[in-house]
C-alpha cells in the first residue's frame, strides 16, 4: 500500500479518534459544569438561610439589648427617690426559695445607670447586633465596664459584648462560613469550566479536551463536597441562631413583665416621696410594703441583667454555646419573686 495512502488512512483514524474522544470530553465537561453550577446555586441557598437567621436573631438580641440597657439607666431616678427617704430600714438581701438577690446599694445601681447611658449614647451610630452583642455578654456587666473606658474615649464596639457580636451570633470564629466553601471559589471554578478549553484544535484539543475534562470533573466533585461540609456548618448555625432568637425573645417577654409592674410600684413610691412623705415612719403599711417591693424589683432586675445569653467558645474553631440554663433559671427566680410579693 502506498505510503501516502496509509498516512491518509492513519490521519483519518487519528481525526476520527481525536473526535470521539472530544465528544466524550465535552460530556465530562457538561457534567462537570452542570455540578459546578448545582453545587454554587445550593451553596447560594444555604448562605440566604444563614442570612436570614442571622437578621431575625440580630433584631431579637438587639431588642433584648436595648430593653436591659433602658431598664439599667432607669435605676438612677430609683435611686434619687429612696435616697430622700429619711430613717429608712437597711435593705437586706434576698433569700428565698433558692433565690439570692443582692441588697441594695446606691453606688452600684448608680454606676451601672451611668454605664447603660454610656452605651445607649454610642449606639447611634453602632451597627445592627451591637446591643444584642451586650445581651450575648451581660448588660450589667458591660455596663459597669462602659463607665470604667468612658473617659478613655474607647469607642463603644470595643467594649465587652459588641467586639465580639458577629462571632457570637454566628456562632463560630472568623470567617468559618466562607472558608469551607466560598461563593468565589465556587464562581473561580465555574469560570474555569468555561474559560479553560477555548481555542484547542479538534484532533490535538480532543485528548486535551478530555484530559481537562477529567481534571474539571475531578474538581467539581471536590467542589460539590466542599459545599456539603459548607451546608453541615451552616445547618448547625441556623439551629444555633433559631435557639438564640427563640431564647432571646422569651427572656425579653419575661423581663419586660417584671419591668412593668416594677415601674407600677416605683410610679406609686415616686409620688408618696413627691408629695412631702419622706420619713419612714409616716409612710403607712401599704407604702413601706410597695417601697419594700420596689427594692426587691430592681435587684430582680439587676440580676437579670446581668445573664449572659451566650458563652464564648474557648477557641475560634469551636461552637459557641447558649446560655439556656442560667436564662431559664433566671426566668424561674423572677416568677419565683413576683409570686412572694405582698
Amino acid at each position: 500500500m502506498p505510503l501516502p495512502l496509509i498516512l491518509g488512512i492513519g490521519a483519518a483514524i487519528a481525526g476520527v479518534t481525536g473526535v470521539g474522544t472530544g465528544i466524550h470530553g465535552a460530556v465530562k465537561m457538561k457534567e462537570a459544569n452542570d455540578m459546578m453550577k448545582a453545587a454554587n446555586s445550593r451553596h447560594e441557598e444555604n448562605m440566604k438561610k444563614f442570612e436570614t437567621a442571622s437578621e431575625k436573631t440580630n433584631k431579637a438580641m438587639d431588642k433584648l439589648g436595648k430593653t436591659e440597657l433602658y431598664i439599667l439607666q432607669g435605676f438612677s431616678k430609683f435611686s434619687d427617690v429612696i435616697e430622700k427617704i429619711q430613717n429608712r430600714p437597711q435593705f437586706k438581701e434576698y433569700a428565698r426559695d433558692g433565690v439570692e438577690l443582692p441588697k441594695y446599694d446606691k453606688e452600684e445601681l448608680k454606676q451601672v445607670s451611668v454605664g447603660a447611658g454610656v452605651i445607649l449614647g454610642g449606639l447611634g451610630g453602632a451597627a445592627t447586633g451591637a446591643a444584642g452583642g451586650f445581651a450575648a455578654a451581660g448588660v450589667t456587666t458591660s455596663a459597669v465596664m462602659a463607665l470604667g473606658t468612658a473617659s478613655t474615649g474607647t469607642a463603644i464596639a470595643s467594649l465587652s459584648g459588641a467586639a465580639a457580636t458577629n462571632a457570637t451570633l454566628a456562632a463560630l470564629g472568623g470567617g468559618a462560613i466562607g472558608s469551607s466553601a466560598t461563593a468565589g471559589g465556587m464562581a473561580l471554578g465555574t469560570t474555569i469550566l468555561g474559560a479553560t478549553t477555548l481555542g484547542v484544535g479538534l484532533l490535538v484539543g480532543g485528548v486535551i479536551f478530555n484530559f481537562t475534562g477529567g481534571k474539571l470533573s475531578d474538581k467539581s466533585f471536590e467542589t460539590y463536597g466542599e459545599m456539603l461540609k459548607a451546608e453541615e456548618t451552616i445547618n448547625k448555625i441556623v439551629d444555633y441562631l433559631k435557639n438564640l432568637e427563640k431564647l432571646s425573645r422569651e427572656y425579653k417577654t419575661t423581663l419586660t413583665a417584671v419591668n412593668d409592674i416594677y415601674n407600677e410600684k416605683f410610679n406609686f413610691l415616686k409620688q408618696t416621696v413627691e408629695s412631702g412623705k419622706t420619713d419612714w415612719n409616716d409612710f403607712t403599711e401599704i407604702e413601706r410594703v410597695t417601697t419594700e417591693n420596689t427594692v426587691l424589683l430592681v435587684g430582680l432586675l439587676y440580676k437579670m441583667c446581668k445573664v449572659n445569653l451566650v458563652n464564648k467558645a474557648e477557641k475560634e474553631d469551636e461552637m459557641n454555646t447558649i446560655n439556656e440554663a442560667a436564662v431559664k433559671e433566671s426566668i424561674n427566680s423572677s416568677e419565683k419573686v413576683l409570686a412572694a410579693l405582698q
